[in-house]
C-alpha cells in the first residue's frame, strides 16, 4: 500500500502519447493541459487533479469553462493562421460530474469561420462519456495602426 494521493494513481497521459501543455499565464496555475497532434489542430485534454475539485469533491464547473475556452480557443486561432484573437462568447452545458482522476478530452471543430469571426463547438469527454458541451465565437483582433 501507498501513502500517494488517488490523482498520482490516475491515468498517466504521457505513456499514452500525450504531452505537456503549459504557459506562464493563466493556464500555468490550473495547468497542466495536455496536448497530441491533429489534423487541423492540436487534440487538448487534462487530468483532474485534487486542486481542481469543488465542495462536492467532484470537478468546478469553472475549470471546465477554462478548458472549453483554450481547448475550442487554440482551434479557432489554428484555423485563423495563428493570428490575435478574442473570446467574444462562449456556452457551456454540463452533462455529467467529473472525478478526480479522470482524463478529459476535447473534440473541437470549426463550424464557420467568417473574415473576422470563428464559430467552434466542443464535446468534451471522459473515455467514450460525455461530460459537457459547448459552442465559442472567437474574433480576430487587430493591432491597431501605428500614429503617424
Amino acid at each position: 500500500m501507498t501513502d500517494a494521493p488517488a490523482e498520482t494513481l490516475a491515468f498517466d497521459p504521457a505513456a499514452h502519447g500525450w504531452d505537456p501543455y503549459s504557459d506562464d499565464g493563466f493556464i500555468g496555475h490550473v495547468g497542466p493541459l495536455w496536448q497530441r497532434p491533429g489534423e487541423a489542430a492540436p487534440h487538448y485534454a487534462f487530468l483532474v487533479e485534487h486542486k481542481h475539485h469543488n465542495r462536492r469533491g467532484v470537478l468546478q464547473g469553472g475549470m471546465m469553462m477554462t478548458f472549453a475556452d483554450r481547448s475550442m480557443g487554440m482551434t479557432a486561432w489554428y484555423a485563423n493562421e495563428q493570428q490575435p484573437q478574442a473570446t467574444v462568447q462562449l456556452d457551456v452545458h454540463f452533462i455529467d460530474a467529473v472525478q478526480v482522476g479522470e482524463f478529459v478530452e476535447a473534440d473541437c471543430e470549426v463550424v464557420r469561420r467568417t473574415r473576422s469571426l470563428i464559430f467552434v463547438r466542443g464535446t468534451f469527454r471522459v473515455g467514450a462519456r460525455t461530460v459537457a458541451t459547448a459552442n465559442g465565437v472567437w474574433k480576430t483582433v487587430r493591432h491597431p495602426k501605428p500614429a503617424a
